[in-house]
């Protein structure tokens, strides 16, 4: 490794601290729940390197454990994943010629993720594809050390779990409060806050997920939609320069 592919590899080690503290107990939470089921540590380790979803792995111990059908594990997953398609269509302009790694992007994409690829910035003169693999590529080793980690001390040890997977919501928390100090427009987080409480007005809690990603990014596109036509009526009174072509 080059001196400045080991400046770059460090700059993305602390961009991803938030994610190690989060991912290694959370890891070891999903992990003791899976030695809990029976299962050897070693699905651990192919679930973790394979699958690679946090909230689809705990859903999963609960399907095995009461023996449910492939088409089963199929829909649960796809729901429960739907939202990724969201952060995709947002971050096409930053996966833009990143080459080879593009792929490997696409699948480590998860919540936490996304949030350091989103307001991370990428070190002057450095490569953008290089910088953004490290952080994934950080990210989901530090879910599969703290899983794996997990079912070995779970075939060996009887835990109280309880309250544990709170790390994931605590995990949130301070990356939307980095996410908010970082952006310079505020209106997603009102638009965010705004589609939760309608949610919860509205829906039942197992469907609240999905329908406020969905609300949220109709708030967003009508409020992007707007802006753009207000700026072309103040352009066309002479209040904004037009751009040039």
């Amino acid at each position: 490794m080059t001196h400045e592919s080991e400046k770059l590899f460090l700059s993305a080690l602390r961009t991803t601290l938030p994610v190690f503290f989060g991912y290694i107990p959370l890891g070891m939470a999903f992990g003791f729940l899976l030695a809990g089921a029976g299962y050897h540590w070693i699905y651990a380790l192919v679930m973790s390197i394979f699958v690679y979803t946090g909230a689809g792995q705990f859903i999963a111990v609960a399907l095995l454990a009461a023996g449910a059908q492939l088409m089963e594990f199929v829909t649960v997953t796809l729901l429960i994943n739907l939202r990724h398609s969201f952060y995709g269509l947002s971050l096409l302009d930053k996966f833009s010629g990143v080459g080879k790694v593009k792929p490997y992007l696409i699948f480590a994409l998860t919540d936490e993720t996304y949030a350091l690829l989103t307001t991370a910035r990428v070190p002057e003169g450095a490569s953008k594809a290089r910088f953004y693999f490290y952080i994934s590529a950080l990210d989901h080793l530090y879910w599969i050390a703290g899983s794996v980690l997990g079912a070995v001390l779970g075939s060996m040890l009887r835990l109280n779990l309880e309250g544990l997977t709170f790390v994931l919501a605590a995990l949130f928390v301070v990356l939307t409060i980095e996410q908010y100090y970082a952006s310079r427009t505020r209106f997603p987080f009102i638009a965010a806050i705004g589609a939760g409480v309608i949610s919860l007005m509205l829906f039942s809690p197992e469907n609240i997920l999905l329908l406020s990603i969905v609300i949220g990014t109709l708030i967003l596109m009508v409020h992007e939609k707007v802006t753009k036509r207000e700026h072309a009526d103040l352009t066309d009174a002479g209040i904004y320069p037009k751009e040039e072509k």
